[in-house]
């Protein structure tokens, strides 16, 4: 995994228990100039630990996994990082589901069923101050804006 050295790339946990949807949206993200995908989770309690360890600026939850499901997740991350906003990105879903969301906190739901690009837009709606300079950076499209360590993520 890739780790941003720069201020103007936000960091992205993407959290889900399907490989190939986690590599798609890695790689979705990953082509955004200001955005990396710091860490990757299959569950809601590996979630938690790599959110400790690698203090992501946004957090892109699945609904349903494995050990523990994204909502209950979220009610731990809200709790330890009040601060970090959360998007709940599910194939499942309704108006219980929605509401027992937002009292948690999620600031955001996508449906899978939706483009990528709703998501990308979604992520930097919730990571660009009002009115900041940041917005006039987002969108470039220019590859390796970010400067990135590769190293590998344990």
């Amino acid at each position: 995994m890739r780790t941003p050295r720069s201020q103007s790339c936000k960091s992205v946990l993407i959290v889900d228990d399907n490989p190939w949807i986690r590599k798609v949206l890695c790689e979705r993200f990953q082509r955004e100039a200001d955005l990396v995908v710091c860490g990757e989770a299959e569950n809601g309690k590996e979630a938690i630990e790599k959110a400790q360890q690698l203090r992501p600026e946004l957090i892109v939850l699945d609904l349903s996994m494995p050990v523990m499901n994204g909502l209950d997740a979220a009610r731990i991350l809200r709790r330890l990082m009040p601060s970090v906003p959360l998007i709940m990105y599910s194939a499942f879903g309704d108006k219980l589901i929605e509401r027992q969301a937002r009292l948690i906190g999620i600031r955001e739901l996508v449906p899978k069923s939706q483009d990528a690009a709703v998501l990308i837009s979604k992520a930097r709606s919730l990571l660009t101050p009002k009115g900041g300079v940041e917005a006039q950076e987002f969108g470039t499209g220019k590859r390796g804006a970010c400067p990135f360590d590769d190293a590998q993520d344990e």
